[in-house]
């Protein structure tokens, strides 16, 4: 949710029971404006939070002109304070995907992992136990990446492709129709497009390439990982994600506002192709 209209994002997104005291409202209010003017983004996202066992991680994402470009990732744990992530990797993924559990909230705090390691000596070969240490902002950072690939949720027609290839904010969006706003296939992945380039020419040939640049999430794997509902007396859609439970994703039909956010203890649900 953009941080300009933070109250108002805050306000429809609380139907799903994500909300903010007043005290932190108004301290993100200002700390996210200053963010915006010491990092020089283009725009301030407030992502949401994260939820630990002592502390919980308020995170917030800093937008280039270029829509799609890598985000820049930040946390704090007062609202006040904000600290710049490391981009996430591959190698951070694999080293995290070990830790399972809730998060402590200290970014200090560091998780221990026995792993089995071969060792040669001459020409036997040993297993040997070795305690691996990872740092909970390394699994912070994979943490957010895997949530922002999965779930991170644009009406269609918010981005616009420019013919040169930067992806812009499309100032003259004003909302999905309201038939248009209870389809799956009205909303795309906010990321780079992975499974767009697979499609055969003639699935494209109905696509507006300024527009349909995005994955859309009719085809999210595993199906019916999505809930969607109309609130408010059909005046906003709420989607809300049931593989990482915690995402709501909210759009007011006819107007600009949409915005998503983050508030669970980040954790998969890897049961949900068993639920469903």
């Amino acid at each position: 949710m953009d941080e300009e209209s933070l109250l108002l994002s805050l306000e429809l997104a609380s139907g799903s029971g994500q909300g903010l005291s007043p005290d932190r409202r108004a301290s993100l209010l200002t700390s996210l404006m200053l963010v915006k003017r010491d990092y020089r983004f283009d725009r301030v996202l407030f992502w949401g939070r994260i939820l630990g066992l002592v502390d919980d991680y308020y995170i917030a994402q800093g937008l280039s002109e270029d829509q799609l470009a890598p985000r820049k990732t930040l946390y704090s744990l007062n609202c006040m304070e904000w600290s710049l992530l490391p981009p996430a990797t591959e190698e951070m993924e694999m080293q995290t995907s070990v830790v399972k559990g809730r998060f402590m909230g200290d970014p200090s705090h560091a998780y221990e992992h026995t792993e089995l390691q071969k060792v040669n000596e001459g020409e036997k070969v040993f297993e040997e136990e070795v305690v691996v240490q990872i740092k909970e902002e390394t699994r912070l950072v994979s943490i957010i990446d895997q949530i922002d690939k999965a779930v991170a949720v644009i009406p269609r027609g918010a981005l616009f492709k420019t013919p040169f290839g930067p992806i812009r904010v499309n100032r003259t969006f004003e909302g999905l129709s309201l038939s248009e706003a209870k389809k799956l296939s009205s909303y795309f992945h906010f990321r780079e497009p992975a499974e767009l380039k697979n499609k055969t020419l003639l699935e494209k040939a109905d696509l507006d390439p300024s527009l349909d640049f995005m994955d859309s999430l009719e085809h999210d794997i595993p199906k019916g990982s999505w809930s969607i509902q109309m609130e408010r007396g059909n005046t906003l859609v709420v989607l809300r994600s049931l593989l990482w439970p915690g995402l709501t994703f909210y759009h007011a039909p006819r107007t600009k506002n949409y915005g998503y956010i983050y508030v669970g203890t980040g954790e998969k649900n890897i049961d949900l192709p068993f639920m469903l």
